[in-house]
């Protein structure tokens, strides 16, 4: 199976949009990445709407002429939306959160559609190749939004790459890499692509508010958290940014304390439904969001402060090649 920048799972290019919820990666964003030759996922609700992924999926295709693919939360209800993406026969399903067995894996096939398993353990990833998915993205502690595993990505990847080098499986690395020195040091370590969230996230066609994309170029720590969205999905940390927000509530916010009884800080349309955003609500701004941006959970990964501009999704794929054949070249030529 080719590997690198030669692409993998049929694309021109070992590169992966990472799915940024709550609608981040919309149309725009993936048929971006999708011209440029990448592996663009849209991110699907987090509830039944059929309807509305279908005009997704028609979105994206009225975009592009290339394949692409879609995202879930196997941890919410998603039957009626992958049921759609089957109908729709799009190139990719990635999975996340859960387990999609052997029986689904084949469903998926039978429609002509590749599963992708984002994992974060290595028991995880065992329970993937069992199944028979078609890639393992395996995600460490590093990665920006919410994270499933505990360990940091490059201790994990090679034992990954190990246990499915017998099955013809890639595994693409994410966490924390968002140019091409982190692509050539994942593919050192078994790996044969990459997935990027905080990258994308920071690029002209993410559906991200303005303030929050600015954040990412001007910050660069992030924190591993549990204070946001307790209600809406328990036991499940995030990395955010170290906004001021955040800085003050981190070891401040009790235990036991959910966002459900906090006040009301402002709105968003999310997949055409109209939300309220609680503090300490999970909830991205998105770029209709209104109300005290500031105060918003805002994702990211470990690898932001590498982040110095808002550019096109296009010349984030170019650049991620176009690095990592220079680091080759120029880097590691002479150690032959």
């Amino acid at each position: 199976m080719p590997s690198g920048w030669r692409g993998i799972l049929g694309f021109d290019y070992g590169i992966v949009q990472a799915p940024l919820g709550p609608d981040i990666s919309g149309p725009d964003l993936v048929a971006a990445v999708a011209n440029a030759g990448a592996i663009g996922l849209l991110r699907l609700p987090d509830w039944p709407a059929p309807d509305h992924v279908r005009e997704l999926i028609r979105k994206t295709r009225s975009l592009t002429s290339k394949p692409f693919g879609a995202a879930i939360v196997l941890a919410f209800p998603h039957e009626d939306n992958l049921r759609v993406v089957l109908e729709e026969k799009l190139a990719v399903l990635q999975v996340y959160w859960g387990d999609f067995p052997k029986e689904s894996v084949q469903q998926a096939h039978r429609a002509g559609v590749k599963v992708l398993h984002q994992v974060g353990s290595l028991e995880e990833a065992a329970k993937a190749k069992e199944a028979g998915v078609d890639g393992i993205i395996v995600q460490g502690r590093e990665a920006g939004g919410h994270v499933i595993g505990q360990e940091g990505l490059f201790p994990q990847l090679p034992r990954v790459a190990d246990l499915v080098s017998d099955s013809g499986i890639p595994v693409i690395a994410a966490g924390g890499i968002v140019d091409g020195r982190g692509y050539v040091a994942a593919l050192a370590l078994g790996a044969q692509g990459v997935c990027l969230g905080t990258r994308f996230l920071a690029t002209e066609e993410s559906f991200a508010h303005p303030i929050y994309k600015q954040k990412l170029i001007e910050m660069s720590r992030t924190g591993y958290t549990n204070i946001f969205g307790r209600a809406r999905w328990p036991g499940a940390p995030q990395r955010v940014l170290e906004t001021p927000f955040y800085v003050e509530w981190k070891d401040n916010f009790p235990d036991q304390e959910t966002e459900e009884n906090h006040p009301i800080i402002g709105h968003s349309i999310i997949h055409g439904v109209h939300k309220d955003i609680r503090r300490f609500a999970g909830t991205v701004p998105n770029a209709t969001a209104t109300g005290d941006i500031n105060i918003m959970a805002m994702y990211a990964g470990q690898g932001v402060g590498l982040i110095k501009e808002i550019v096109p999704a296009a010349e984030v794929v170019k650049s991620l090649v176009a690095e990592a054949k220079e680091v080759i070249r120029e880097k590691l030529s002479g150690y032959q």
